[in-house]
């Protein structure tokens, strides 16, 4: 067996922390692949996952048995998944495989502490897990606790050491000498990386699995660390919490081997590791089974959406002006509600772009002291953009109302410090239960929220709608802002409104009215409701984004300079602002008082076609969830109470059911039901000719869809480790870094239960991303070639790749680089 030294194995261990996908807090939740450090190829990884946990990457045979049966896979879906791993010689004794029970149950890389527990039968891992946890939820708490943490301004394994030694717990469970033991232990995180390492004698054959099942075991924080690392990489810089949660974690298992030191324990770890060691590096020979399935189940998927989009066209592009043109968020829940608008108004021409519509900003609340981050977590803000009331108010006004928020806002946390304090939690409820009873029932029926909106914390709602994002840094609100520079230069505004126009593919033909709309999700008493928010604006909604966008577009300057660079906007055509509730399937307009008067008319004709279209979406909704139909006033009762509901666990579906990814004109869509089940994301590659927008298009929308993609697929088919377990039980530790399922734990990551699974069946289909592009198979060659991750994702299976010619052929890219026509012989 092979023995790395000190270098050796910190080198081993930062590969291995590579691994570990960022968990995003709960103000900004967004989706993240969380296989996406693991740089092999698909099945590869499913490999490893069963190695090193015990759960890989397909579902219980079970599963597919029924798909089988409800006749979701076909006998000619399994034939092609056969012939795709290479059996199609012996595809008929595959076929009889397929329906037998799985042979053997796969079973986790052992700790030390699994086995220390085996032989004392108490379960060492979870006592190591719910220690190391408290400690991580202290020392991270964001304004939570009502104690502050005494050594949270040391690193976190420093200060795991000050604290651990005033811990009693080790003792309780027996464990004698563990402060001395300390003591003697390194100081720094990398020596007791090698220390730990050296103690245990784990050998280099096994030391990336043992590595990364440490990591695991503590996943939630370690997702958690490795974002703190993601953010500070975004900014050019470093941090080592990972790592020092890495030490942590394997300081326990070092110091129960040496202080919980037995002949039985040495020789049954040593057993161990041996036998990993000579089974490492030895791949299975068995048939795949459980993939064979899994690609079944895709294959079948896609046969269905490229029998709907194969062929002729019935629509085609936009000759003359239409009567609107609406520019949605690529998210699935749009494609429901956009076919729904096309259906009442044909003369409508819908686009899909990424939600935060190309600007890279960070949004400032009006009164906030620092701003939040509205685009996509693979890139950092540009700008900064306040929001303060509309230039018709006085300064006195917005300096009177800002007064009036921060007043409320201090009463709101007095108020909170109060009912959560030890000696109110009686005194409170004897003293003013009974007052509380019309708060609660006027909650209980929806009638009211049982907190306010953060955003709208010591506003009213007239005051809400008064306040407008301002370009300029010279509004009224700029010294109120903690001096910060807020606006968008003038002299960079028409080059990022031509890259807004260009890369949603709205070069020309302006309509009199283009909708901007954001979408945000209105629920109540949910600590994930970020994650039903738009992905593209950093998990928050749309709403300020599609206001900021619309008022670049409108701004008079920007249009000038637009026109001398050869990009002329009309001069009746006006942007306006829109928020699609995924919720309650209604889209609002926004900041309707500044319509200019030209207009009103229009305005009046477009909010008839959204009512409209807003009742055939919710009756698809329902009709799709229930498998009945529903009365226009029915529907939007039921998901008006979904809204409303503080005891709802499944207000929406939110991306549920996601599968395909289609970079293309609308033309290629329009008419199609795609159930709500792909992103669609408007692309004409001939007004694209240096393909910069298809660049962006694979590097950006493309990831960030099949980040989505994973995080409901893992969320399925490993709960127990990427899934956040059951709604109900969800406390949030920290103010916002997540949940923990009941009172203790791992941070739980991933989607819950509840997001899956509607108590009867399944919601989703865990499926890699299938992507359709539109574009000459050269041109996405040339992107594959030049960006390692889009080159790692196709290339190693993680998603599917197709190419639609300019005739509607599709054609499909191979592992072996070439393309294939599909359905050629």
């Amino acid at each position: 067996m092979v023995h790395f030294k000190g270098p050796q194995l910190i080198q081993q261990a930062q590969s291995v922390m590579e691994r570990i996908a960022p968990l995003w807090p709960l103000d900004s939740f967004v989706a993240v692949n969380p296989y996406m450090g693991l740089m092999q190829s698909f099945w590869d990884a499913h490999e490893t996952l069963k190695r090193v946990v015990g759960q890989g990457l397909c579902m219980p045979r079970e599963y597919y048995w029924q798909k089988m049966k409800d006749g979701r896979i076909t006998h000619e879906d399994i034939a092609t998944a056969i012939q795709e791993f290479g059996y199609g010689d012996e595809a008929a004794g595959i076929e009889q495989m397929l329906v037998q029970p799985s042979r053997s149950r796969d079973i986790p890389f052992k700790l030390l502490t699994d086995i220390l527990g085996q032989i004392e039968q108490q379960d060492w891992s979870a006592f190591v897990v719910e220690h190391t946890s408290r400690y991580c939820a202290a020392y991270y708490d964001q304004g939570q606790a009502l104690w502050s943490f005494p050594w949270k301004d040391l690193p976190l394994y420093t200060s795991w050491r000050q604290f651990v030694r005033y811990d009693k717990s080790p003792r309780l469970w027996g464990v004698k000498g563990f402060g001395e033991a300390l003591d003697r232990w390194p100081d720094t995180a990398e020596g007791a990386i090698v220390q730990a390492i050296q103690t245990l004698d784990v050998p280099g054959e096994v030391l990336d699995d043992y590595l990364y099942a440490v990591l695991l075991s503590i996943g939630g924080w370690a997702g958690w660390t490795r974002y703190l690392r993601f953010q500070a990489e975004l900014q050019g810089h470093d941090n080592a919490d990972l790592q020092d949660l890495l030490a942590i974690r394997l300081s326990w298992e070092a110091l129960l081997y040496q202080l919980k030191s037995s002949d039985l324990l040495k020789s049954r770890w040593r057993e161990f590791l041996v036998q990993a060691a000579e089974s490492a590096g030895h791949s299975s020979k068995e048939i795949p089974i459980d993939p064979i399935w899994q690609t079944a189940l895709e294959i079948g998927y896609q046969r269905q959406l490229l029998g709907l989009l194969n062929g002729s066209v019935e629509s085609q592009p936009f000759q003359d002006r239409a009567s609107v043109q609406a520019v949605f968020c690529i998210d699935v829940r749009s494609e429901v509600f956009r076919r729904a608008f096309e259906t009442v108004e044909p003369g409508v021409q819908t686009l899909g772009f990424a939600g935060f519509f190309g600007i890279p900003m960070e949004y400032v609340r009006f009164g906030d002291s620092a701003g939040q981050a509205h685009l996509p977590v693979l890139f950092t803000p540009s700008y900064r953009i306040a929001e303060s009331l509309n230039p018709d108010s006085e300064r006195q006004d917005t300096k009177t109302l800002l007064v009036k928020r921060h007043n409320q806002l201090r009463l709101n946390k007095v108020w909170k410090i109060f009912k959560t304090s030890a000696t109110s939690t009686f005194a409170f409820v004897e003293s003013v239960g009974l007052l509380w009873a019309p708060k609660l029932i006027s909650d209980s029926m929806g009638w009211t929220r049982p907190v306010p909106k953060p955003d709208d914390v010591g506003l009213s709602r007239t005051d809400r709608r008064r306040l407008q994002p301002q370009l300029s840094s010279e509004s009224k609100s700029q010294d109120l802002v903690s001096d910060m520079i807020t606006g968008i230069p003038e002299a960079d505004r028409p080059a990022l409104a031509e890259s807004v126009l260009r890369n949603m593919g709205l070069m020309g033909n302006f309509a009199r009215l283009v909708l901007l709309v954001g979408h945000g999700s209105m629920t109540v008493n949910n600590p994930q409701a970020s994650a039903l928010d738009c992905g593209a604006c950093g998990g928050q909604s749309g709403e300020a984004n599609a206001r900021v966008a619309a008022a670049l577009l409108n701004d008079p300057g920007t249009r000038h300079g637009l026109a001398q660079r050869g990009l002329a906007i009309p001069d009746d055509t006006y942007f306006l602002a829109g928020l699609h509730d995924t919720v309650t399937e209604e889209l609002r307009l926004l900041n309707k008082e500044v319509i200019p008067s030209s207009h009103v008319l229009d305005v009046q004709q477009l909010e008839q076609w959204l009512q409209q279209a807003g009742q055939l979406a919710r009756a698809e909704r329902l009709s799709r969830e229930t498998n009945q139909e529903n009365t226009p006033a029915k529907a939007r009762a039921v998901l008006w109470r979904r809204a409303r509901d503080w005891a709802e666990v499944r207000p929406e579906w939110a991306l549920a059911g996601n599968a395909a990814f289609i970079a293309a004109p609308r033309y290629r869509t329009r008419q199609r039901d795609l159930a709500g089940r792909a992103f669609l994301h408007e692309y004409d590659w001939h007004l694209d000719p240096t393909f910069s927008t298809l660049q962006q298009i694979m590097t950006a929308p493309m990831v960030v869809a099949q980040w989505i993609n994973m995080q409901y697929y893992g969320s399925m088919v490993d709960p127990r480790r990427l899934g956040s377990g059951n709604k109900v039980l969800h406390n949030v530790t920290g103010g916002s870094v997540g949940v923990l399922e009941g009172n203790g734990g791992d941070l739980r990551a991933g989607l819950a239960w509840q997001s899956l699974h509607d108590g009867t069946r399944w919601m989703h289909e865990p499926m890699r991303l299938t992507v359709l592009i539109e574009a000459p198979r050269e041109a996405i060659d040339e992107v594959i070639a030049h960006h390692d991750e889009v080159q790692h994702l196709v290339e190693d299976a993680w998603i599917y790749l197709f190419q639609i010619d300019d005739d509607g052929r599709i054609h499909r890219r191979g592992l072996n680089k070439q393309w294939a026509l599909v359905g050629a012989q």
